[in-house]
């Protein structure tokens, strides 16, 4: 259902920076740009779900949303550390670690919280067993 998440910023050097080597860690890249206003989509496949990162269409600054998130899925516990390791190193705060969200078994909730380097809060996380 969800195409793509957009979130903004208001130094897209910086974040293309930080957005390819983040995503690279999970096998996604750059798979469009615009250069009029710095959009830049990151995924695996045109058609599968992605994000992109931008400068704010109406020329005001990017600011976060409070409630705002974008969730990245991936399919190992293990992604879900990597993933928030290499976010936190890159300059990215943690907003919770990884961890369980409830109780094991097919349904299990295990995930990590971040900000990024603009403020824009992101989950990754793994749904099922260990």
């Amino acid at each position: 259902m969800i195409g793509y998440a957009t979130v903004g910023t208001n130094d897209i050097d910086r974040a293309r920076g930080f957005y390819d080597t983040l995503f690279g860690s999970i096998g996604a890249k750059r798979i469009m740009e615009f250069p009029q206003n710095g959009f830049t989509m990151y995924g695996t496949r045109l058609d599968r779900p992605a994000m992109a990162v931008t400068r704010p269409y109406d020329q005001q600054p990017a600011t976060v949303g409070n409630g705002n998130m974008v969730a990245i899925a991936v399919d190992e516990r293990t992604k879900v550390d990597a993933f928030h390791a290499k976010a936190l190193e890159l300059g990215g705060s943690d907003e919770g670690a990884p961890g369980l969200r409830g109780p094991e078994g097919d349904s299990a909730f295990y995930g990590a919280y971040f900000r990024d380097l603009d403020g824009n809060k992101f989950c990754v996380f793994r749904v099922g067993p260990a």
